[in-house]
């Protein structure tokens, strides 16, 4: 996964996920060049018929995290692409305290700098990782945004659909979700409670959420 996860993605205080992934499915391995996207985000109204590497996020704000803009965050990727090795890289200066909580039909994880490298991936691998990434700041309205992406998986030129789902905890006194960018639409659903909002993502491409809320 460059998800931050060749296969990779990536997080920094952008959350950034990308997956790349390597030529393992049908559906990546024999589709032509013509139909390969390029990296234009594109919402997927149906799921494929193969299940996709599904990325999910729950991060919560603290009071704390307004002051400084970090936050927490646990994730875990499924459904990962079975290849001899991959990596989830994290923004640099972005990310601390990374570490891997769980991992199955994955030989070997373990953290490097500001990366988890995977090795010996089989099919239905899973890993869960835990940190902090200094995601939230001030926006020009007089509250805060939440920044995330890009999400992607892609391999070679070409990006590969993923779904990407992310639940935003609000513990901080009185902070209340505002907007949404992109909007929702077809296969980009949003919800939102007094003390939560979350989303549920399934596209092709580059995908960058930005959560305004307010106080």
């Amino acid at each position: 996964m460059k998800s931050p996860l060749s296969f990779f993605l990536w997080i920094g205080l952008c959350l950034a996920h990308s997956a790349a992934a390597a030529k393992t499915d049908d559906e990546m391995f024999f589709k032509s060049a013509a139909e390969v996207n390029g990296g234009e985000l594109l919402f997927l109204k149906d799921a494929p018929a193969k299940p996709v590497h599904h990325h999910q996020n729950h991060m919560v704000i603290t009071e704390a995290s307004l002051v400084d803009g970090w936050v927490k965050l646990s994730q875990c990727h499924s459904n990962i692409d079975a290849v001899p090795s991959s990596q989830i890289t994290y923004g640099n200066g972005r990310t601390r305290d990374l570490r891997v909580t769980r991992f199955e039909h994955i030989g070997k994880a373990w953290v490097e700098g500001n990366s988890v490298q995977m090795r010996d991936i089989a099919r239905e691998a899973t890993i869960c990782i835990e940190a902090e990434t200094r995601a939230l700041a001030s926006d020009d309205q007089g509250g805060f945004m939440l920044k995330n992406g890009p999400y992607m998986r892609g391999f070679l030129d070409g990006f590969y659909p993923m779904r990407v789902t992310m639940t935003v905890r609000l513990q901080a006194a009185g902070l209340s979700f505002r907007d949404i960018e992109p909007a929702p639409q077809p296969g980009f659903t949003v919800n939102a409670t007094e003390r939560e909002v979350s989303f549920d993502a399934l596209f092709e491409g580059r995908l960058n959420t930005r959560i305004r809320f307010f106080r």
